[in-house]
């Protein structure tokens, strides 16, 4: 049997991202877990901020139909995501709006339906993201019909979090993303790889 395809990426592209290494270590975790898993930086995907005028006079980028066809191949989906003034990421916000605009290939449908999503964060505040997180939830789930599991990840005082290694000292948090990469794991193995 095929292992289950995750991608992950972060929604900081900044180097020495906290998001990041919140990202790297949920690919190792889901490794552990059985997950085949390809990990992305929105970086080599960049993106205009969305205008419907530009769609319409240009169409949608190149790379966001590329970006749509890896979300549409992979039956999991893990998100570190920062949180901007108790929002979502500009950069995740914006991936998801001009993916969504794909029309071929399976549409949105194909990009946000069809595989399972797990989302986390990672902070320096006290909520560890936790508030952009609900804001990205109901964007996936309201608007786009995704899956989103509803265990969750966020990292407060993200800063000091992360040992030498990557590893999460935290031993909450550091169960938190073991259990939300099994899960993910588990229901993508349900959606096939």
């Amino acid at each position: 049997m095929a292992l289950p395809r995750i991608l992950v990426f972060s929604g900081s592209v900044r180097s020495g991202s906290l998001n990041g290494k919140l990202a790297a270590l949920a690919a190792r975790r889901l490794r552990e877990a059985g997950g085949e898993v390809r990990e992305v930086s929105l970086k080599n995907y960049p993106l205009p901020i969305y205008d419907g005028d530009d769609e319409a006079r240009d169409g949608v980028p190149a790379n966001a139909r590329a970006l749509h066809g890896l979300f549409a191949s992979h039956a999991g989906i893990f998100i570190a995501s920062p949180e901007y003034n108790a929002g979502v990421a500009p950069i995740v916000k914006n991936t998801i709006d001009w993916v969504s605009r794909v029309k071929d290939g399976g549409g949105a449908a194909a990009a946000f339906a069809r595989p399972v999503f797990g989302i986390g964060a990672a902070s320096p505040g006290g909520f560890g993201g936790y508030r952009g997180l609900t804001a990205l939830r109901h964007s996936l789930v309201l608007g786009l019909s995704a899956l989103v599991l509803p265990e969750m990840v966020s990292v407060g005082a993200a800063q000091d979090a992360f040992d030498e290694a990557g590893e999460l000292k935290n031993e909450r948090s550091a169960g938190l993303l073991a259990t939300l990469a099994k899960r993910l794991v588990e229901e993508a193995s349900r959606r096939g790889a």
